[in-house]
């Protein structure tokens, strides 16, 4: 994620801040801008020191504190282009599950930072789309049955106890994971929700098949036999994770979300001047834009440098790795294969676009 400063004071500010620690002054973010701007109140609404053009109001979910971003005042709808996919929400007079909701927001917010520097499709239920894009935030009621996070169709599920650092933890030694966040279950469901939408009947699709396996496989024999015997034994040679190893759309979804992991994180180092040391002694800093770059060589071995920094100074601190992966040259390819994707779709994209800004 880029750098953010208070447009007042200079002050570095966080995607998450609400008000300027320095000066005082409200914060927003600004979707179509990329930029998190102070504001001033205006009438009934903002005028945002980023962009003094137009005048704003923030997403319906801020008065809840559960959104900091804004849109145009007199838009079509009361939420902003985040919230606008929110299904279904917990009881938020509950103060633990407004508590837990409110984690997922942030997370969910993060995802769509990513979603919009991509350029990917996101159409809400309201649009005329065979399959938009569509979150459930589930609380577990004791005469129902666990709720699951995942992926249907377009519907992608968050249990709410994701959000309880103890219990997500506890799943996640469980599992043995060596990694689960709110974010990560973002960033993978949100593959599952691509590969139907850009790959599943598309040019893609048998190239898929040559990197990651025949889809057609049947989906809960292929769970049921890696909950029941585990990954094969060379999984590391060929996949991100050993959860990736158990069917085509998990290695996909994996590989997906590792590849968000990395752009995004290697935009936050680029943006705040990030500069390790090679083994060679040379200094390694990020010198593109993650997000638009198209040498995944590169990519990858900026981010080997900086991982392997990180997860040294979370060791420093007795924590964990902060990236215990390991990117082999299968895997690489795989990534490849995803950076491919996500390029070519915005080229077509913004092909199709430009006339319409041409004549607009």
């Amino acid at each position: 994620m880029k750098a953010f400063r208070c447009q007042v004071c200079r002050q570095s500010i966080l995607f998450e801040n609400t008000k300027c620690e320095s000066c005082g002054h409200t914060l927003g973010y600004l979707p179509a801008h990329g930029e998190m701007t102070a504001v001033e109140p205006v009438g009934n609404g903002w005028r945002a020191l980023a962009d003094g053009t137009r005048e704003y109001r923030f997403c319906k979910n801020w008065e809840l504190h559960g959104c900091n971003w804004m849109v145009e005042k007199g838009g079509p709808s009361e939420y902003c282009l985040a919230c606008q996919h929110n299904r279904i929400v917990p009881d938020l007079s509950d103060d633990k599950r407004h508590g837990a909701w409110q984690k997922i927001e942030a997370a969910k917010r993060r995802l769509f930072y990513s979603l919009i520097r991509l350029n990917l499709p996101a159409p809400t239920a309201s649009e005329n789309d065979g399959e938009p894009l569509v979150f459930d935030f589930l609380a577990e009621e004791p005469s129902q049955r666990p709720v699951l996070t995942g992926h249907d169709s377009g519907l992608i599920t968050i249990a709410l106890k994701e959000a309880d650092d103890p219990v997500r933890e506890k799943m996640r030694d469980e599992m043995g994971e060596p990694y689960r966040t709110l974010l990560g279950h973002f960033r993978h469901e949100i593959g599952h929700y691509y590969w139907d939408r850009i790959v599943s009947h598309s040019e893609h699709l048998w190239p898929f098949r040559d990197l990651f396996g025949d889809e057609r496989e049947d989906y809960f024999t292929a769970l049921k036999r890696h909950y029941e015997e585990g990954p094969p034994a060379d999984w590391r040679q060929k996949h991100i994770s050993a959860y990736a190893s158990c069917h085509a759309w998990e290695d996909f979804a994996e590989t997906f979300a590792h590849y968000l992991h990395i752009v995004d994180t290697l935009e936050t180092g680029r943006s705040a001047g990030l500069v390790v040391r090679r083994d060679d002694g040379s200094p390694a800093r990020v010198e593109f834009d993650p997000y638009g770059y198209p040498d995944i060589n590169e990519m990858v071995d900026s981010w080997l440098d900086i991982s392997f920094a990180l997860n040294n100074i979370n060791r420093s601190m007795g924590q964990p790795d902060i990236y215990p992966f390991v990117i082999s040259p299968v895997v690489k390819e795989k990534l490849s294969f995803v950076q491919s994707l996500l390029m070519d779709h915005a080229q077509r994209h913004a092909a199709v676009a430009a006339p319409r800004a041409a004549c607009c």
